[in-house]
């Protein structure tokens, strides 16, 4: 191997073999390692390099290992074989191969996932790139901090099967299906499982940050499942001091996407337009003025200023369309029903939804409405 050869001297490989002590070996295993990933070229020189290598995996002294697995850790002149007998070696050894070696196949991965060990599944979980096989293996066989850490490794890949049984392992795991909920991107049918399963918090993250169609954003905003948040949006339609009071929310970070969308879907105007001043800095009587714009442009201009996320526009428009074409009738459960006809008219609005969504949310609707009805009369009867 002429160019490493070059470079090392034939005493650095004599002390690699026979040095008196394992820290005089490991000193020439660190210099040969960082002179084989620099001087590779031909194929006689990988033989020799590998040869070498094989010596120093072979070496008692775990020093000695250590060095070889630390070095070259992310290196291509590693051979499988070699990268397999540190795997199997003291995790001071094998973690760093596992970390980021190139040698090991996803066959490999998903064997030493199968029979390695928490620690092991780990550190393959977080490596710089995981395939779909090695995610499965990951997910059917290894603990739950496996799996939280490939779900937050956007490097990892997942088909959507594999996400599926993430949920379905571990639907009571805050931990895992956060990290879930935090990828880049998700399955429509991941998120609409995860809606269901999540705190306010990461659920207000999905709403936010994943591609959903407008409909179905308003149906998690209606959602009977976030007591905590619809009773904020009532304290909304009743404060007396609207501003202050979004003014305080927007501070505490809760004033979000999904909740104005909330309280408009309440009947909560006021309240709205307040918010979207508060978060568009632009003061609440010019707010009023392009939010209630007959034309099309007004409410655009203002909710760009906002910085929501631009695929919820759709929602707030039907909503404001819809909040303009109704009046309160001043009769007995007057809010009650506005909200009822303010839901359903924008539910069957053609350009939403497909007539299939239609009806499943309708459904929904209804189903709400019969419960907080039942919710009332029991109440009543108490």
């Amino acid at each position: 191997m002429s160019t490493t050869r070059s470079a090392l001297t034939d005493e650095d490989i004599r002390t690699l073999v026979k040095g008196a002590t394992p820290d005089e070996r490991a000193v020439a295993a660190h210099k040969i390692c960082r002179n084989i990933d620099r001087s590779v070229v031909t194929q006689a020189d990988r033989d020799r390099a590998h040869e070498i290598l094989r010596v120093m995996a072979a070496d008692a002294a775990e020093l000695v290992r250590r060095a070889l697995a630390v070095t070259l850790k992310n290196s291509p002149n590693v051979p499988r074989d070699v990268a397999l007998k540190l795997a199997r070696d003291v995790e001071s050894i094998s973690l760093p191969m596992l970390s980021g070696s190139p040698a090991f196949t996803d066959e490999d991965l998903i064997e030493i996932v199968r029979l390695g060990g928490p620690v092991r599944q780990v550190v393959i979980a977080k490596r710089p790139r995981v395939s779909q096989a090695v995610t499965e293996a990951i997910v059917e066989h290894g603990v739950e901090r496996a799996v939280e850490a490939a779900c937050a490794n956007d490097n990892a890949d997942f088909a959507e099967r594999t996400l599926q049984k993430v949920i379905e392992r571990f639907e009571k795991s805050e931990r895992v299906l956060a990290a879930v909920a935090y990828r880049q991107a998700l399955p429509m049918s991941v998120t609409e499982k995860l809606i269901d399963l999540v705190g306010e918090q990461v659920r207000d993250h999905l709403i936010n940050h994943q591609a959903l169609p407008p409909e179905l954003a308003l149906e998690i905003a209606m959602g009977a499942k976030e007591r905590a948040t619809i009773d904020l949006v009532d304290q909304a339609g009743r404060a007396a001091d609207v501003k202050t009071f979004v003014v305080h929310l927007h501070k505490n970070e809760r004033l979000t996407a999904s909740l104005l969308l909330r309280a408009l879907a309440h009947g909560h105007m006021t309240f709205f337009e307040w918010g979207v001043a508060e978060l568009a800095s632009v003061p609440h009587h010019r707010t009023w003025l392009m939010i209630h714009d007959a034309g099309p442009l007004g409410l655009r201009a203002i909710y760009e200023r906002t910085a929501l996320p631009a695929r919820l526009f759709p929602a707030f428009r039907a909503a404001v369309d819809t909040y303009h074409s109704m009046e309160f009738d001043g009769g007995a459960r007057d809010r009650e029903r506005f909200q009822e006809r303010m839901l359903q008219r924008f539910l069957t609005q053609p350009a939403n939804a497909s007539r299939d969504d239609v009806e499943y949310l309708l459904e929904k609707m209804d189903r709400v409405s019969q419960e907080a009805r039942r919710g009332a009369r029991s109440h009543q009867t108490a």
